[in-house]
């Protein structure tokens, strides 16, 4: 005889809520909206990545995550409290690294995470996290002698020191050379198999590929697109892109020619229509110079949300690594 398990599992509460999130600068007819009714909820040991065009709204929207400012407007929870009310019992579990860390420079490495130690409800052993974060051999050199891609080594110390259950990491690896990049992505890793719930602001589309699993790209203080990679890009159609050959062309969905005579296609459809256009090159005994053909990405979302603003708006991102 076989029992039937009838016991229902809620999914686990949200780490982080936002509902119509809105900060406003200024009054009146000089008022600025910056973060512009934000909705998002994000879930233990998640990580998820903010990104955002020139202006976007990022650095306002974590500033209320991390308890640093109120809404203007809306609610955020994290860990089920308000992050300001109730930031004495909601801070100790939180790390942050901030852009830049302002750290004493005349402290060593060691006295810097002695002294942020001492802040911290649940103060983890320098020892272990100057390992981490690859610093152990300079442990005793002043702050203020450090590269720049070492003090960034220090700031995450630094947030990592009160072993926090959820982690706001902005910027993490600017100034990093490639191997520290690299090393610092599995250290992110394995907090996040140790159950850390992270939130990941980056100019590097490639960091953001690797370590989130979902991600939200904003735009004028809006969310311009969110999702997991694989959603973003299915929404995003891929491209093909050849010299013009000098003679008719079959006919060829969303195709357009720009002034150096190179014709570019969107598809939904890549591998069927690349199959077409490449059995007529065949047929018609045609070589497709600097035939190219791409399928969507983080990069081509990015930039067709960049893109789409009619007045131009440059990119705050560094495409790329």
């Amino acid at each position: 005889m076989h029992s039937t398990d009838t016991t229902t599992h809620d999914a686990p509460e949200a780490v982080i809520t936002a509902h119509e999130l809105r900060r406003t600068y200024g009054s009146g007819d000089s008022a600025y909206e910056a973060v512009r009714g934000l909705n998002l909820s994000i879930a233990p040991g998640e990580v998820y990545g903010l990104l955002g065009t020139n202006g976007a709204g990022k650095t306002s929207s974590l500033d209320v995550l991390e308890g640093l400012a109120a809404p203007t407007s809306g609610s955020v929870s994290v860990f089920g409290l308000d992050p300001v009310a109730d930031r004495v019992t909601v801070r100790p579990r939180m790390g942050i690294m901030l852009q830049s860390g302002g750290l004493p420079a005349e402290l060593t490495v060691n006295e810097t995470l002695e002294m942020w130690r001492g802040t911290c409800s649940n103060p983890g052993d320098i020892g272990t996290v100057l390992a981490q974060v690859n610093l152990s051999e300079r442990a005793d050199v002043r702050v203020g002698s450090l590269s720049g891609g070492e003090s960034r080594r220090v700031d995450l110390a630094c947030a990592l020191i009160g072993q926090p259950q959820l982690l706001f990491l902005d910027e993490p690896t600017t100034g990093l050379d490639p191997e520290n990049r690299r090393a610092t992505w599995q250290l992110l890793a394995a907090l996040k198999e140790s159950g850390v719930t992270m939130v990941l602001t980056t100019h590097y589309l490639d960091e953001a590929e690797a370590l989130c699993d979902r991600i939200s790209i904003m735009h004028r203080g809006e969310v311009a697109a969110e999702g997991t990679l694989r959603e973003l890009v299915e929404r995003h159609p891929a491209t093909i892109a050849f010299d013009h050959p000098g003679l008719p062309l079959p006919e060829l969905r969303d195709a357009t020619i720009d002034a150096q005579a190179r014709v570019r296609i969107e598809t939904f459809h890549l591998q069927q229509h690349l199959g077409e256009l490449l059995t007529w090159a065949h047929q018609h005994q045609v070589a497709l110079g600097g035939l190219k053909a791409s399928a969507a990405s983080l990069e081509s979302v990015f930039l067709s949300i960049a893109d789409s603003d009619a007045h131009g708006d440059l990119l705050d991102a560094q495409i790329g690594s």
